[in-house]
């Protein structure tokens, strides 16, 4: 067990904090109380918490990575969206924003995930299916209309060509006169977990992680304020892993990461402040809590004791969650609005950054309107009606939640010993470490299901004899057509002497490691290159990662 703290230095650091912190965002009520009027501190502690419980904003976390958390402003709610065409998903990020939403989350299509135009025979039957279709600047600048990118943030969940995508929204920015380091957003960019979990990569693990590390050499000294990496467990989740393999495997990756940039010859304070995390939540509400705070107390002590990053910045876990798709059910659809409200509390709960939640139809199509805004309202009432982020971590010092903190932690540290063991997470990926892993307890996750061992109200107990199934999204058949056409239309439009010159500087360019590909590909971008012709070029020069 943790020594106990006597030092009252730790205290008055913390103090020190949150007068600075309040001089850049006030709080948000001079005063919180509950509705009895009873008046709720900012913070609850106890001499006998552990020293490892720290105080919030200060090394290693655990109770949140702020010294004022919620008290001061809200997560971002980052609701994810994108279907059919660019102009349908601008439509429905604009609606969002209006209702609330404070940073946009964007999801592309299957084909755009993984380099292929929409006229790519590849793509057939599947453009605008599961997220927007952008082939072209010009998707991007329609996807983006009207909405300032000097205000808004942005997440896009993309990841090997996420230097395409990349290039394609710093152009826009530089169109909407946004300077570049005034930019702020996230790319997924995490390609380790797309060989676990997903499937949507292109290339080998070396070229992609060489393209990784080019993309935070290339933001660190132009676009600051992005983060150059979401490091995701949430498909490693929704993979079928559990929430140790799940953070585990997620801080693996992490340090794969570091690993790179360094070999690379990057500094880790220069470019380990941006890096964020990507989480799940489901629905054993205490396990995700302690998960959140395990793992952020976890990579603190790897980034100071064995990075040696100085910079307190470097040290913090800033993640993102998203409410458990795989926990959907299609039957009695809303019940799955419980679920989600279960498991965004528990994302609150463990201090998160910013919230995606899940539509109740999500396990049937994409979501419609209605839904989508039910997803949201669902975090506005947890932030504004439920008086849980009106004190810091309201669950710490809980004798259950701080065993469990502990055990989660020494569980995941098992894992991360293991994959050492093997040669890190890169090596690990080769051997199918983690897909084995994964698979195992998916199949272990499906058995008690079938025998009843686990109970899914409305699967496997509780149904109903006939289910009525809510009014779904449809994307219109005819969107294909009309995206191809639009393709050809900016291929004929813009010249091609110059698209072509650029293409094959970037052909020569990947041949040699030592260049940097991303404003060669920013070029490309702005000469109106596809997503497409980009990303074969690159695979002419690096091949394609056609599995273990």
């Amino acid at each position: 067990m943790p020594e106990k703290k006597n030092d009252l230095s730790q205290k008055n650091q913390w103090e020190h904090s949150v007068a600075e912190t309040l001089k850049r965002f006030p709080e948000r009520e001079e005063t919180f109380t509950t509705s009895s009027d009873i008046e709720v501190k900012r913070l609850y502690e106890s001499e006998n918490y552990p020293d490892d419980v720290s105080y919030p904003g200060q090394y290693p976390y655990t109770r949140g990575i702020q010294p004022t958390m919620y008290r001061s402003r809200f997560w971002t709610m980052r609701q994810y969206a994108g279907f059919g065409s660019a102009k349908e998903t601008n439509k429905r990020f604009r609606y969002l924003l209006n209702q609330g939403q404070t940073g946009l989350s964007v999801a592309f299509d299957l084909p755009t995930q993984i380099g292929y135009d929409s006229d790519d025979s590849m793509s057939e039957g599947e453009v605008g299916k599961v997220g927007v279709a952008i082939d072209t600047l010009t998707d991007m600048e329609t996807l983006l209309d009207q909405i300032p990118l000097d205000k808004v943030s942005t997440s896009m969940t993309i990841n090997a060509p996420a230097s395409v995508l990349l290039c394609m929204y710093i152009a826009v920015g530089e169109k909407q006169g946004v300077p570049l380091e005034e930019l702020t957003g996230t790319i997924q960019n995490d390609i380790l977990k797309e060989y676990i979990a997903r499937g949507t990569y292109i290339f080998p693990p070396k070229p992609s992680m060489r393209l990784i590390t080019n993309i935070f050499e290339f933001c660190q000294e132009n676009v600051p304020k992005f983060n150059t990496i979401s490091i995701s467990g949430y498909h490693i989740r929704e993979a079928g892993a559990n929430a140790v393999q799940e953070a585990a495997f997620t801080i693996a990756n992490g340090m794969a990461y570091v690993d790179a940039a360094i070999e690379a010859g990057l500094k880790v304070d220069s470019f380990a402040p941006r890096l964020a995390f990507f989480f799940n939540a489901h629905n054993n509400f205490f396990e995700e809590i302690a998960k959140f705070r395990a793992a952020r107390r976890i990579w603190a002590k790897i980034m100071k004791e064995h990075y040696h990053a100085t910079d307190p910045k470097s040290w913090k876990l800033r993640f993102h969650t998203q409410t458990g798709g795989s926990t959907l059910t299609a039957q009695q659809p809303d019940n799955n609005i419980v679920r989600v409200t279960l498991q965004a509390l528990a994302a609150v709960m463990g201090g998160t950054q910013s919230l995606h939640t899940n539509s109740r139809d999500e396990a049937l199509s994409l979501p419609t309107e209605d839904s989508a805004r039910i997803a949201l309202r669902t975090q506005q009432i947890i932030a504004h009606e439920s008086g849980v982020a009106d004190t810091i971590d309201p669950l710490g010092g809980s004798y259950y939640v701080e065993a469990l903190t502990d055990e989660m932690e020494q569980k995941i540290k098992e894992y991360l010993d293991h994959i050492k063991d093997i040669g890190g997470a890169v090596q690990a990926v080769e051997e199918g470490y983690m897909q084995r892993e994964i698979h195992q307890n998916a199949y272990e996750i499906q058995k008690r299901i079938e025998k009843e061992e686990e109970i899914i109200v409305g699967l496997n107990k509780f149904q109903l004899n006939e289910e009525v199934n809510p009014d779904l999204l449809k994307v219109d058949e005819k969107l294909e057509k009309s995206q191809v056409e639009c393709l050809q239309d900016i291929r004929d439009f813009r010249d091609q002497d110059v698209v072509d010159k650029i293409l094959a500087e970037l052909k020569e360019n990947a041949k040699d490691s030592e260049i940097n590909l991303i404003p060669t590909i920013l070029n490309a971008v702005k000469a109106y290159a596809s997503v497409g012709e980009i990303c074969n070029v690159l695979r002419e020069e690096f091949g394609e990662y056609t599995g273990i």
